[in-house]
């Protein structure tokens, strides 16, 4: 499950206020690179049937369903000078095992 501090949560509401016609919150993922992922926001006016929906203290967010396991534990946050920002759980916290870069 993605999680949204408050003030992610306050920014996206004040955004679906300025634009009601599009009250969906979609984050959607792309492979940069094999290290790298692109996170980006989006406002829609409604989820797509491919979509696992969220439903986060009265936001909708919809991602794409083959992404979902990409985004369990990410925070998703907002500061006024640096915009949304993405931040992952270290991977120890998912019980994950990194190869070593070594």
């Amino acid at each position: 499950m993605m999680n949204l501090t408050w003030t992610a949560i306050e920014r996206l509401r004040q955004l679906i206020g300025e634009h009601p016609d599009d009250p969906v919150v979609r984050i959607t993922l792309r492979d940069v690179d094999a290290q790298r992922l692109s996170l980006s926001i989006t406002l829609e006016p409604a989820a797509q049937e491919e979509d696992e929906v969220q439903h986060i203290e009265g936001l909708t967010v919809a991602l794409d369903r083959a992404s979902v396991h990409r985004t369990n534990g990410m925070t998703v946050d907002f500061q006024t000078d640096k915009g949304f920002t993405f931040v992952h759980p270290p991977t120890e916290e998912l019980g994950l095992i990194m190869p070593s870069s070594n």
